[in-house]
């Protein structure tokens, strides 16, 4: 039985390939019936098209056909704003800087040093916020470096034309950043002229008749919080005396928060030029440390020395006039100004006012007290506990500013009311 079904399985191994070759052949012979040919060459050279059935047309022809009825439906529309709608449209280009490229380290070294900027003109701007709104103010920019492009597509096309824009690794941004967190991109401008700037329609509509002087600020970081004070309170202008920190300082615009773009700002001003800069009938107010003028005038010497609010620098210039005695009664004369001193929280704004704010280590400048006491203006005091330090410069002009625009909102209520019952 077992040589049987040997045998029987040796005769049919050779048909089987025999049954496969048929079904492949007649597979083939099927799939070649469905085919449409559209050509038929015979042996001759002779080519035969294919003509199409009643009622169809080749698939691209019907294509081409079903397509010019589309457009013949649907009107011709022309674009109503003629200019680029995409960054790549509009024909910027960017240079990728290559391992050994100088640009951006040579424009680092004029733009981190005083002298150099005030020699080129230029400025460091840093992070999105601050340079959209330095384009948005009227800066004028001259050159982008950025690690990523759509840092860049962020900012406005127009702004961009004829701007060098060069695209950097970030560790080439991070190696000459001044933030923590650097953003990836930096942007350099001509020193901005508060002449031709542009500020916000808010910033001059809230805008008061106030305005504050700051004199022999050395701290990066209280300028830049205090021309942020003065832009949140309205200040119409803000002066800077020689001596000052340079306002364009990397420092003092990360401090500021966009506040050198909000309101007008003049800085290296000698004090004889100050003047100029004042609207007519303004008083000048000086910040009082702690009261040490109050105090001091309750002494019974007269003497610099015993005057911690003065400028330290200034007392070699003002020594010789300590001791000057009047040649006709043979009385010394008093160098310091008389200024009364009043708090700061009783009324000193029924004229425009400008407040003078010292700096913490030098305090204010005798001709700070001399102009205050030509105008008619006085001491501010801000009591404190006896004992404890100074107010910090930023936060003494934070609190009188304020006030004044305290001040200046009563007495416009009082007004409106006055005017509401006649």
């Amino acid at each position: 039985m077992v040589a049987l079904v040997k045998g029987v399985g040796c005769a049919m191994r050779p048909l089987l390939p025999v049954v496969q070759t048929c079904n492949v052949n007649a597979r083939r012979w099927v799939r070649a019936l469905r085919r449409s040919p559209v050509k038929v060459v015979f042996p001759s050279d002779q080519v035969a098209e294919r003509e199409p059935g009643p009622g169809k047309q080749p698939r691209k022809a019907a294509d081409e056909a079903r397509l010019q009825k589309q457009q013949q439906k649907q009107p011709l529309q022309v674009p109503s704003n003629p200019t680029p709608s995409t960054w790549e449209e509009s024909g910027l280009r960017y240079d990728k800087a290559f391992p050994g490229d100088k640009r951006l380290s040579s424009v680092m070294t004029i733009v981190k040093s005083r002298p150099f900027r005030e020699k080129k003109g230029k400025i460091l701007l840093e992070g999105r916020r601050l340079i959209a709104d330095a384009l948005k103010a009227g800066a004028v920019p001259k050159a982008f470096f950025f690690s990523r492009l759509e840092y860049i597509k962020e900012l406005p096309m127009d702004k961009l034309k004829g701007v060098s824009l060069v695209k950097v690794k970030f560790e080439d941004i991070k190696d000459w950043s001044d933030l923590v967190t650097p953003q990836g991109i930096m942007g350099i401008f001509a020193k901005p002229d508060h002449v031709k700037m542009t500020y916000p329609e808010t910033q001059l509509h809230h805008s008061l008749p106030l305005l504050l002087i700051c004199d022999n600020l050395r701290d990066p970081g209280n300028l830049g919080t205090i021309l942020r004070s003065a832009a949140g309170a309205g200040c119409s202008k803000v002066l800077l005396t020689k001596g000052c920190v340079d306002v364009w300082e990397p420092k003092v615009l990360r401090a500021g928060m966009g506040a050198h773009f909000q309101v007008p700002i003049i800085n290296n001003l000698e004090w004889e030029a100050i003047p100029n800069y004042l609207p007519t009938d303004t008083r000048v107010y000086v910040a009082d440390n702690c009261g040490l003028y109050a105090q001091a005038q309750t002494s019974m010497s007269n003497k610099g020395s015993n005057h911690g609010w003065v400028c330290d620098r200034r007392f070699l210039k003002f020594h010789k006039y300590e001791e000057e005695e009047d040649l006709e009664t043979g009385a010394k004369k008093d160098w310091l100004p008389d200024l009364e001193v009043q708090s700061y929280n009783l009324d000193w704004t029924e004229a425009p006012a400008a407040v003078v704010i010292g700096g913490e280590t030098h305090g204010v400048s005798l001709e700070s007290l001399e102009l205050a006491e030509s105008t008619g203006g006085k001491r501010l005091l801000i009591p404190v506990v006896p004992g404890v330090d100074s107010l910090n410069s930023a936060m003494a002009a934070s609190i009188l500013l304020f006030e004044g625009k305290r001040q200046l909102r009563v007495r416009e209520e009082h007004l409106s009311r006055g005017r509401s019952y006649h």
